[in-house]
C-alpha cells in the first residue's frame, strides 16, 4: 500500500502461522491462533494505556454528545482532500483502500488475527503441487442491487484489472504469476487462461508456480468482485458504486466527504451501523482538532496516526488505541537521476541520519528506529540484518568517494514528502542532520498526498523528470516479506519508483517468491534475508522507523479490532454505536 509491537514473538508466530496456512492447505487454509490477540474495541479489555508523560496534562476529548448522529459513524480519512478513485482495480493509497474495503470484497479476507478467512468464497481447495486453487462461491451471494454473484464475476474482475485499458498500476506484477496474466497485460488476450469459471459457483485459478502468499494477496482489492453492468454503464459509475461489501455509496461530496449506507444484501446480514461518512481531512492535525470538538468518531491511521505531539495529552483516555504497525517509514532514492544514481551518495546520506534521535527525541518515543526494511514482527525478521547506523566520518568519506568531497559539486538537492502524519517534523529533523553530519544543505518540498503519489508515478515512468528522493511509507498489503521486498525493489515491479536494480537481489527474491511448500519456508526466508541485506548495503531504501498505529476512537463505537495492519471489523453486522 503506498502511502503504511505487540510482542515481536507474538506477531511472528501469528504471521508464520498465516504463511504456513497459505502453503497448500485445503478447505480454507486456517492458521493456528495467534500468540497475541488484537484489541477488540468495545468487546474486551484493551491494553492499559501508557502513563501520561511528565509535565503533560491529559486533555479530555469533547464527548460525542448531541453532535453525534445515532445512525452514522464519522470516520476521518487524513492526508487527502478527495479520493481519486474507488475502483478496486486501481487502489491508489491507504484512504482509497479504506473506502474500497467498505464497498467491495473478495474471495477471502484477513481477520482480526490477520489470518486468512472465507469471504465471497465459502471454501477453497489447493492442488497437491500448490499451483491450482479452486474456490466455491458462497451460496446466495449478491451484489448490493440484488444481482446474484457468480464465478464469472470474478473472472471478469480479474481480467478487467489486468487489461491494459484499465491501466492498473500494480496489478500486472502482483497478479503476474496467474497463468496467462501477462498475455492480457500485453493485449495479446482478453482473458487469462489460468482464470476459469468451472460453473456458476466454482472458480479455478492456476499459477505458474506455488506461491506461499497467494491467498493473503487475494485480500487486496485487485481481485475484488465488481458488477459488470454498473462498471460498463458509464464513466461515472464510481459515483454510485456498490459491490459485495457491507456498504454502498449514498452520496459523494467531492472535496468534502463520502457517505455510505448499509448494504442490506450483504451476505452476513445488514451492517449494525446504518451509515458511514468518510470525511476528508488534509492532515492528521486537522482531524485531531475536529475530534477534540466532537465532530468525529474516529481519527488516525497507519499513515496518519495521532500526531506525536499530542500523544501525551490523550494516551490515558479511553478513546486512545494503539498497536504495533506492519509499516516502514523510509527515504526512497531516484537511482537514475544524479546524485543518487551513485550508491556512495546514497550510503553517505544514510550514514548521516541519527535514527535513534529521530525516534526517541523528535517523535517522542512513539516509533521504533528501523535498521531494516521489514517491519518488526513480520515473518523473516527473526533473521538478522546489519543496518547502516549513524557514522558522520564514514558518511563524509562515502560522499568524497562519490566525487563530492565536503559536498562540493553536488547539484541542488530536494527532499519531497506528502502532507501526512508527522512528515513535516521528520523532514525538517533529517534536513538538519544532513547539514550537521554531512555538510549538505537539502531543500524540502511538500505535496498534498494525491499529488505526491502522482509524482512517484512520474518518477517511475520518466525518472529524469521525477523526484530526486522522498520521504514515504509502505504498509503491508498482506503480511509477507514478499510485499516489502519483491513488490518494492525488484527491477520489474511498478512499485519500484526509484528504479533500484540489482541482479543478485532479483535472483534471490525470484527464487524465494516461488517456494510455496511448507518444507521450504526456512529456505525461503533465508533468500529474502540475503536480498534484504543487499538492499540495505546498496541503499535501495533508507528505512527510518516503524510507526505505531495510534488512533482516537469514541467509546460509543463497538466491534472494531485494532491490529498491526489497521482497523478490522471481524463482522460488520456486530459493529454498533451505543
Amino acid at each position: 500500500m503506498r502511502t503504511r509491537r505487540c510482542s515481536t514473538v507474538g506477531v511472528f508466530l501469528m504471521l508464520a502461522a498465516l504463511v504456513l496456512a497459505s502453503c497448500g492447505s485445503p478447505q480454507g487454509g486456517r492458521a493456528t491462533p495467534a500468540a497475541e490477540q488484537p484489541t477488540a474495541v468495545g468487546q474486551q479489555a484493551t491494553t492499559a494505556a501508557a502513563p501520561t508523560a511528565a509535565g503533560a496534562t491529559a486533555v479530555a476529548t469533547a464527548p460525542a454528545g448531541d453532535k453525534a448522529p445515532a445512525d452514522r459513524l464519522r470516520w476521518s480519512l487524513e492526508g487527502v482532500s478527495d479520493l481519486s478513485s474507488i475502483d478496486p482495480a486501481k487502489p491508489g493509497d491507504a484512504p482509497t483502500i479504506t473506502a474500497i474495503n467498505l464497498i467491495f470484497s473478495g474471495l477471502i479476507r484477513l481477520d482480526e488475527k490477520l489470518e486468512v478467512q472465507p469471504d465471497c468464497a465459502s471454501e477453497w481447495k489447493v492442488s497437491d503441487d500448490g499451483t491450482t486453487y479452486t474456490f466455491t462461491i458462497r451460496d446466495g451471494l449478491m451484489f448490493a442491487d440484488g444481482t446474484p454473484v457468480t464465478a464469472g464475476d470474478f473472472v471478469y474482475a480479474i481480467n478487467r484489472t489486468l487489461a491494459p485499458e484499465t491501466a492498473s498500476y500494480g496489478a500486472p506484477f502482483q497478479l503476474g504469476h496467474i497463468v496467462g496474466a501477462q498475455d492480457v497485460v500485453d493485449g495479446k488476450a482478453k482473458q487469462a487462461s489460468g482464470v476459469h469459471a468451472v460453473d456458476d459457483r466454482t472458480l479455478e485459478i492456476k499459477l505458474d508456480a506455488p506461491l506461499a502468499y497467494f491467498l493473503s494477496q487475494l485480500a487486496y482489492p485487485f481481485t475484488f468482485a465488481v458488477p459488470k453492468k454498473l462498471v460498463e454503464s458509464g464513466a461515472k459509475w464510481e459515483e454510485q458504486a456498490y459491490g459485495t461489501g457491507p456498504y454502498k455509496i449514498k452520496e459523494w461530496k467531492h472535496g468534502q466527504s463520502m457517505t455510505l449506507t448499509a448494504n442490506d444484501k450483504y451476505w452476513r446480514g445488514k451492517p449494525g451501523i446504518p451509515n458511514v461518512t468518510l470525511i476528508f481531512n488534509k492532515d492528521s492535525e486537522t482531524a485531531y482538532q475536529l475530534y477534540q470538538t466532537g465532530e468525529l468518531d474516529l481519527m488516525g491511521s497507519q499513515q496518519n496516526p495521532v500526531p506525536a505531539a499530542h500523544i501525551a495529552e490523550v494516551q490515558s483516555l479511553p478513546d486512545f488505541k494503539s498497536s504495533a504497525s506492519l509499516a516502514t517509514r523510509y527515504i526512497g532514492f531516484n537511482n537514475q537521476k544524479p546524485p543518487f544514481n551513485s550508491v556512495d551518495v546514497r550510503r553517505a546520506f544514510a550514514l548521516a541520519v541519527d535514527k535513534k534521535a529521530l525516534s526517541e527525541q523528535v517523535l517522542a518515543g512513539q516509533v521504533l528506529a528501523a535498521d531494516r526494511i521489514l517491519p518488526t514482527g513480520l515473518l523473516g525478521t527473526q533473521l538478522p540484518i546489519t543496518g547502516l547506523t549513524l557514522d558522520p566520518a564514514a558518511a563524509k568519506a562515502a560522499l568524497a568517494q562519490a566525487g563530492y568531497p565536503d559536498g562540493n559539486g553536488l547539484p541542488e538537492i530536494t527532499l519531497a514528502y506528502g502532507i501526512e502524519g508527522d512528515n513535516e517534523t521528520v523532514a525538517q529533523a533529517i534536513q538538519s542532520m544532513w547539514e550537521q553530519n554531512l555538510g549538505v544543505k537539502v531543500k524540502l518540498q511538500s505535496f498534498e498526498l494525491a499529488t505526491f503519489s502522482k509524482n512517484l508515478d512520474t518518477t517511475f515512468k520518466t525518472p529524469a523528470q521525477g523526484l530526486q528522493f522522498w520521504l514515504s511509507i509502505w504498509g503491508a498489503d498482506y503480511p509477507d516479506p514478499q510485499n516489502f521486498l519483491s513488490q518494492q525493489l525488484h527491477s520489474n515491479t511498478a512499485n519500484n519508483n526509484g528504479h533500484f536494480s540489482d541482479p543478485q537481489f532479483d535472483k534471490l527474491v525470484d527464487e524465494a517468491d516461488q517456494l510455496g511448500d511448507r518444507a521450504q519456508i526456512e529456505r525461503r526466508l533465508q533468500l529474502y534475508n540475503q536480498a534484504e541485506q543487499i538492499a540495505i548495503d546498496k541503499v535501495g531504501w533508507l528505512p527510518l522507523y516503524y510507526p505505531k498505529f495510534n488512533i482516537l476512537l469514541r467509546p460509543r463505537v463497538h466491534g472494531l479490532a485494532v491490529t498491526p495492519n489497521g482497523l478490522v471489523a471481524p463482522d460488520w453486522t456486530k459493529v454498533t454505536l451505543k
